[in-house]
């Protein structure tokens, strides 16, 4: 049996942009995908603290140091530039592996600049 756990998370990110023309995917500032361990295409659900919204997409890098956090396609109708966003990746992992799992996390500023790492 396998279970799922947070593998990943950049907490309090804002968003930079919206863009519904896109075709789809959220990109994320390249040195906050390293900073977590992010891969490019992989799967994560996406908090919107403003409105409540969670919705699935995939990765693909952005600018690094950029700080952008730019939600495209049909998924820019669910967030507005400058809401703020939780972004998580999960993992499946066997029970015992469980117990020892430490998912990585940043805390970034208004800036998508990491000011915590957990």
């Amino acid at each position: 049996m396998l279970i799922k756990v947070l593998r990943a998370k950049i907490h309090r990110a804002i968003a930079t942009q919206a863009d519904l023309d896109y075709v789809g995917s959220i990109t994320i500032d390249r040195e906050l995908m390293d900073a977590v361990g992010l891969v490019e295409g992989e799967c994560v659900l996406v908090a919107d603290l403003n409105n409540g919204t969670r919705h699935e997409t995939y990765v693909i890098p952005g600018e690094p140091g950029a700080g952008e956090i730019c939600i495209n396609g049909a998924a820019a109708r669910l967030v507005q530039p400058s809401d703020r966003l939780i972004i998580m990746s999960f993992a499946y992992v066997s029970p015992d592996q469980a117990g020892a799992h430490r998912p990585r996390i940043v805390v970034v500023d208004e800036n998508n600049r990491p000011v915590e790492k957990r």
